[in-house]
């Protein structure tokens, strides 16, 4: 007898690419070389700001709680695909899938209140310049970090004690790369319905509500940075702002495509395609971009390289 309930199945299948052997190789090649340069450019983000006493400011703490959830994000998800796309083995347990499940919606949803707390970081140097100091305090970045952890985590709780609660009628065949909520709902042989709002309701108040913030905070930098527009300091304050806007916009942009878009308005590779870029190339661009825009982190760098 096939139990009705997820929490009975001792694992899944990932079907991922399955059926296109040449794709899997080469899609295993390219997630392995960004995996490596994720680990690579995030680790050296958090020993530089950890090493360097130039970057221990405000700005460089939360970039590197930034890097420290991208590391757990990928790693959460990434040793996995790879095992699957490296042969025909495709199965994840059950623990594995509800803890892949849990580590990635936790950190994709404490990262996107990041990039907020980021933003307001950026909107207190550039349009509070005399105050930044007061406003910025310490205890009070602690403060917002610790209130963007605590957020991901206790929302990614929630979120995969319901979807563990649904019952799947004995399928256990995920068609997608990874385990996330859109996709588990689509093995329920039961009305998903109040699921699906929840997880609606949920993509609003991660997504749009601090992307709309952002967005509101760089309107207001945007018109400090035209009044001083002739000095050095709005030329870097040019540079921090625009990596960010960078990151904000690969981050949000293929999260909400993914969880925002319309029912069957895209295939499912496109899906796996769109899970693929926000779960493995975005995390490996977030430190190369700051690094490359970055005039204190690439000396901080060259520094710690060629330090004897």
């Amino acid at each position: 007898m096939v139990s009705s309930n997820i929490s009975f199945f001792s694992e899944f299948f990932l079907l991922g690419f399955s059926g296109h052997p040449l794709l899997e190789t080469t899609l295993f090649i390219i997630t392995m070389i960004f995996y490596l340069l994720t680990l690579l450019g995030n680790m050296a983000i958090l020993i530089l700001a950890c090493l360097d006493p130039r970057l221990h400011t405000p700005m460089y703490f939360f970039l590197s709680h930034l890097s420290f959830m991208d590391l757990c994000y990928t790693t959460s998800t990434v040793p996995q695909l790879l095992f699957n796309l490296k042969g025909p083995e495709k199965t994840i347990t059950y623990g594995g899938c509800v803890g892949q499940l849990y580590v990635a919606s936790a950190m994709g949803s404490a990262e996107c209140i990041l990039l907020v707390v980021m933003a307001v970081d950026r909107y207190a140097a550039i349009c509070q310049p005399l105050r930044y100091a007061v406003i910025m305090h310490p205890r009070f970045c602690f403060q917002l970090v610790a209130m963007t952890w605590l957020t991901g985590l206790t929302s990614s709780l929630v979120q995969t004690v319901l979807i563990t609660q649904v019952p799947l009628c004995g399928q256990n065949v995920i068609d997608h790369v990874f385990c996330e909520v859109p996709v588990l709902l689509k093995l329920s042989c039961v009305d998903t319905t109040a699921n699906q709002m929840e997880l609606f309701l949920v993509s609003v108040f991660f997504f749009l509500v601090p992307l709309s913030l952002i967005l509101i905070s760089y309107g207001f930098i945007a018109q400090s940075l035209w009044k001083i527009r002739a000095s050095e300091g709005c030329q870097k304050a040019l540079g921090t702002c625009s990596s960010h806007l960078v990151v904000v916009f690969l981050f949000f942009g293929t999260a909400i495509a993914m969880y925002l878009k319309p029912t069957s308005t895209t295939s499912q590779y496109q899906d796996k395609f769109m899970a693929l870029f926000y779960g493995v190339v975005t995390p490996t661009l977030n430190p190369f971009i700051y690094t490359l825009r970055n005039k204190d982190v690439k000396e901080a760098l060259k520094k710690m390289m060629w330090k004897e």
